[in-house]
């Protein structure tokens, strides 16, 4: 539409399936240029991507001309789907159902690049459940404790 202008940042966090930990390092970064090239094809602006083997965070420049829950049908069933016919894992890649979604002004965008970008030292000190539990209560997010992710045994 014309004349309208927005501003919107949007940091999505969501899981393996099962919180396996199926990302390997031989692959992830054409996962992140191939998700990249959904968020791009769908409008929207790629601002930093990175992950850990069992999970991804994914920060853009949002457009609202999509509907959140269509961008990451999108984003989830696409991906899984490249890295299933790339036969990059033995068995079926899946998506965990959910997601977290978190905005941000645009004054937090170099804060919350660093913190995508600094995944693997974030996940020495923490674990995959507690950040996702801290990002929740930091967002004032209700939350059910019977669907919240479980570490894994």
């Amino acid at each position: 539409m014309a004349n309208t202008y927005t501003q919107m940042y949007i940091q999505f966090v969501f899981a393996v399936q099962n919180r396996v930990s199926l990302i390997q390092t031989a692959w992830k970064d054409e996962l992140y240029k191939y998700i990249t090239g959904i968020v791009q094809n769908n409008k929207h602006k790629l601002i930093a991507i990175n992950g850990m083997p069992n999970h991804i965070h994914v920060f853009i420049g949002y457009k609202p001309h999509q509907l959140i829950p269509d961008l990451l049908q999108d984003i989830k069933g696409s991906s899984s789907g490249w890295i299933n016919k790339k036969g990059f894992i033995n068995g079926k890649f899946n998506w965990q159902e959910s997601y977290a979604a978190f905005s941000y002004s645009h004054s937090h965008i170099d804060k919350v690049v660093k913190y995508i970008m600094n995944q693997e030292q974030h996940h020495k000190k923490k674990t995959f459940r507690k950040e996702y539990l801290e990002l929740l209560n930091r967002f004032s997010i209700d939350y059910d404790e019977r669907y919240i992710l479980k570490d894994i045994q």
